[in-house]
């Protein structure tokens, strides 16, 4: 786990709004910037599928789709045992 410290500067009323929801524990922010980084993930997906569509790029089959699927799951697993070793 990472501590870090940040300084906002929000408007008051906002600041208020927010603590009083809950929104400016560790958990809350931790909820939000996952939120946050998932919707990016989604934008950048669909403006990539945009992009291929344009450029004439045909389909993937499910058989090739799960085999990129499975490779970068390798992958991954292979990066997160080496940081274990």
């Amino acid at each position: 786990m990472t501590t870090l410290e940040v300084t906002l500067d929000l408007p008051d009323r906002l600041a208020r709004e927010a603590q009083a929801a809950g929104l400016l524990t560790s958990k809350a922010l931790s909820g939000l910037l996952r939120d946050a980084m998932r919707r990016r993930a989604a934008r950048s997906l669909l403006d990539d599928a945009a992009r291929a569509t344009a450029a004439g790029s045909k389909p993937l089959s499910m058989k090739s789709i799960q085999a990129e699927v499975n490779a970068v799951r390798r992958a991954r697993r292979a990066a997160k045992a080496s940081t274990i070793e």
